[in-house]
């Protein structure tokens, strides 16, 4: 999973894929042919309800804690942001109708007039002042908090206009926005006892309104009439998102007609899903990479050497086939290439120039004796949650031993492996931990900024001073640019330092029952209403 300055930059433990944009991918050495789908044709008519496909229950809707697919997959469509970042990844005004920087220690947001929530009140600059200012409660324990690490104070300054001023420049700020970091909501419904619990449920301004949760069942979403925006006026009347917790039960119920459509799909499920007659299998654009953090650098892997010398023991090529289906490409970098929405043309060349990640067990074998770590002990978590952890984690373990590294896997509790990602104390006594990291918006310096000094996503408290004043330098930067190029230095630090060690990307994965259309095929579905353009093919 993942809490970082942004949430969504963050892990999972899910069973899909992810990857990044262009045409058809894939090819030999165990990856399958796939061509990425950008969107769905547009929907034709209305529909009267549509029953989707969750891989888990959402622990909460509180926005506050909305950090992974599940809940993100939901609240897209019930609450908004600031601003709205789109299927093409671009940054656009949301419930900000603008958005200014008069200076680079302040961002000023107008509030947009004439939006109500859906209990019938009024959006005001006093709600978004609230909902802003919880990340920086520490009572709440927001996990959306690092994107709020520059801020000094959130203040109303005019009667629909909110001012967040800076300690230091932050041209990311305004970009997280777009993710849970810029929610907005009732500033009375956040003062109820319970915000978020199936029992109290939410209230936002989105094109959907929360209808019903029934505990481990399903959450209903119902059309909000109300809705300010006729761009995105809903088509379904009712959304039913249902619990799937079985990969195989899953595929199947998508096949048998039992649900209509789902995201991030197993990757096992694959094969059927393509086949089907009844639906499309769809590969959309991405941000994601799958990654191996090293969370101790204190023991073997502080080391350098070691960290390089288990990247070069690993078989990407063999794991892509066992844990992504083959739909997918090796890695280069942790930042998937997708996540450069700020500069997709730049990003290739600052690509092409990192070194291709090979296997080489002879090499790492000199390393690891070069290191004086052959018999070390290496603790790597994993977990029966999804497959491809189990997959990673007995990967990695062969390679290690192959290298002279005693790699040990302890297993970790399904309902527990969150907790890797938001809980220090969880992580005691493991030294490897298996993610899938997505960036909510289209900037890559919300990836490479999680490394620097202190950030509760930098797991292993890596920390170089240089790699810090490159992250300060890149934020200043309004130019994006001058802001990517500086980033490609950071992308090339990590890299060189192996601070986390990437293994693949994948596309973002959706299956659509032939009787719907509209519905966006990439990431941008967890910050983006993605339900509001799905209806009738015919």
């Amino acid at each position: 999973m993942r809490a970082s300055r942004t949430a969504a930059a963050t892990t999972l433990l899910t069973l899909a894929v992810a990857a990044c944009g262009g045409a058809p991918r894939g090819g030999g050495g165990g990856s399958a042919a796939f061509e990425i789908t950008k969107d769905t044709a547009p929907a034709k008519g209305p529909v009267d309800s549509v029953t989707w496909s969750l891989y888990a229950e959402p622990q909460s809707l509180d926005y506050a804690y909305a950090f992974d697919y599940h809940p993100n997959t939901v609240l897209a469509n019930v609450c908004e942001q600031l601003m709205r970042i789109t299927p093409d990844l671009k940054v656009e005004p949301g419930l900000a109708s603008a958005a200014a920087s008069p200076d680079p220690r302040r961002w000023v947001y107008t509030i947009r007039s004439g939006v109500r929530f859906h209990d019938g009140s009024t959006l005001t600059a006093d709600d978004v002042v609230a909902s802003m200012r919880r990340h920086l409660d520490p009572k709440v324990g927001s996990y959306w908090v690092s994107a709020y690490k520059d801020v000094d104070r959130i203040e109303k300054t005019g009667p629909m206009e909110v001012t967040v001023h800076l300690k230091k420049p932050d041209q990311l700020f305004n970009e997280e926005m777009g993710t849970s970091a810029g929610t907005i909501e009732s500033a009375a419904s956040l003062a109820r006892p319970g915000y978020g619990a199936p029992d109290t449920g939410v209230n936002c301004t989105g094109p959907y309104a929360l209808d019903s949760w029934q505990k481990g069942q399903s959450i209903t979403l119902r059309k909000f009439g109300g809705y300010w925006d006729p761009s995105l006026t809903p088509k379904a009347d009712t959304i039913k998102a249902v619990f799937i917790t079985d990969p195989a039960a899953r595929v199947n119920a998508l096949l048998s007609g039992e649900v209509d459509g789902g995201y991030l799909l197993p990757s096992t499920g694959f094969p059927k899903l393509r086949a089907a007659g009844n639906g499309t299998l769809y590969f959309g654009p991405n941000t994601t990479a799958v990654n191996v953090i090293p969370t101790n650098l204190k023991g073997p892997l502080g080391d350098v050497r070691v960290r390089r010398a288990l990247s070069m023991a690993l078989d990407r090529e063999g794991i892509i086939k066992a844990a992504a289906g083959g739909v997918a490409t090796p890695a280069k970098a942790p930042g998937a290439i997708g996540a450069w929405g700020i500069a997709p043309e730049a990003a290739k060349g600052y690509y092409a120039r990192l070194p291709a990640l090979t296997q080489d067990v002879a090499g790492a074998k000199k390393l690891i004796q070069e290191a004086g770590a052959a018999g070390k002990k290496i603790v790597m978590a994993t977990s029966t949650l999804a497959p491809d952890i189990g997959v990673i984690a007995n990967a990695v373990q062969s390679a290690g031993q192959a290298i002279g590294l005693r790699v040990e896997l302890k297993a970790v509790a399904p309902e527990a492996y969150t907790a890797l990602f938001s809980d220090p104390k969880a992580r005691e006594g493991i030294d490897l931990v298996m993610t899938i990291w997505y960036d909510s918006t289209p900037d890559p310096l919300e990836f490479y900024g999680i490394l620097q000094t202190g950030d509760f996503a930098n797991y292993g408290g890596y920390s170089n001073p240089g790699y810090d004043a490159l992250v300060a330098k890149a934020n200043a930067q309004a130019d994006p640019a001058a802001r990517a190029a500086t980033v490609a230095e950071l992308q090339e630090i990590a890299v060189r330092e192996m601070v986390w060690i990437p293994l693949y990307e994948v596309p973002h994965s959706l299956f659509l029952n032939k009787r719907l259309t509209g519905a966006p095929t990439g990431i941008s579905q967890l910050v983006f209403p993605w339900a509001a353009r799905l209806g009738s093919a015919g």
